[in-house]
């Protein structure tokens, strides 16, 4: 398991009961997490200090509670980079912390590169993996068929102080992006992926992670350049372990360009505690 333990604005109080206590900056959120089924252990009081509480309903999604006033949308920093929160109608927060370890990861790959890298981030988000490409100096193409998370990516590139750096937005359905991409003969260096368990694009396009992911890799792998550098893909869907994904990037890239395969769930650390909250798998192909 990766740990994504070297926050300072971040930190996972507590989990337990279904949920997890956060501290992100200065205000402390409560919200529901599925994987922490285990019952609170110790002092249960700091879970009342709370700023805002997300209360799923039993008809579907939810509402926060304020507790305290908080702002509508505020920032924290993760070394250079710099990202927006604003806790939203889904419980989410715009960013997901654990994925601290695989921005570290895309620096680090880029700038050893010592070599022009262009890559394509798919299901891209509010852009936490642009942001880190683009500090490493890579040229980016960022795709989400939200145009809500694009804006959202743009805003955090700028944020982090990246707004010359060269970086592509596209709101639009990923497959259909990539095929377009294939016949337009674009490349890649690097192609990252977080894929949805279900969703649909912006023209109503169905997603189901089962039957499309594998054909998406296979798709993706066009696109990448005679000297590929890296392929990620991350996962929250309980049905894909690390095992499946390191499986279909062994298949579908290692097969073609060598190199290695590595997969691993990712964590948070709960402060004080030997319990770690699992947070989903990602899987790294590397032409090492």
């Amino acid at each position: 398991m990766l740990l994504a333990d070297d926050w300072k604005e971040y930190e996972l109080i507590d989990a337990g009961g279904g949920e997890k206590l956060e501290r992100w900056g200065k205000y402390i959120l409560r919200r529901p997490d599925p994987q922490a089924i285990w019952p609170v252990q110790g002092n249960t009081d700091k879970w009342n200090r709370a700023d805002a509480h997300y209360h799923r309903s039993k008809s579907g999604g939810g509402h926060w509670e304020y507790l305290n006033k908080i702002p509508q949308r505020w920032t924290i920093r993760y070394g250079d980079l710099s990202f927006y929160v604003e806790p939203t109608g889904f419980k989410h927060t715009g960013l997901f912390p654990e994925h601290a370890v695989n921005w570290k990861w895309i620096i680090k790959k880029i700038k050893d590169a010592q070599r022009p890298v262009r890559v394509l981030n798919l299901f891209a988000y509010t852009g936490g993996a642009t942001v880190a490409a683009a500090y490493a100096g890579a040229e980016v193409c960022h795709v989400d068929a939200s145009k809500g998370m694009v804006t959202r990516a743009k805003e955090n590139i700028t944020l982090s102080g990246l707004q010359d750096k060269p970086v592509r937005y596209i709101t639009d359905d990923v497959m259909k992006f990539v095929q377009r991409e294939i016949r337009r003969q674009k490349q890649y260096e690097a192609v990252i992926m977080d894929p949805p368990s279900y969703g649909r694009g912006p023209n109503g396009e169905l997603w189901k992670i089962e039957d499309e992911l594998f054909n998406l890799i296979e798709l993706c792998v066009k696109v990448l350049s005679d000297k590929p550098l890296f392929f990620m893909v991350n996962s929250y869907t309980a049905s894909l372990s690390p095992t499946v994904v390191k499986n279909m990037l062994i298949m579908a890239v290692q097969k073609r360009f060598g190199g290695k395969v590595i997969s691993y769930e990712l964590g948070l650390p709960v402060s004080g505690s030997p319990i770690v909250l699992p947070c989903g798998t990602t899987g790294r192909w590397e032409s090492v």
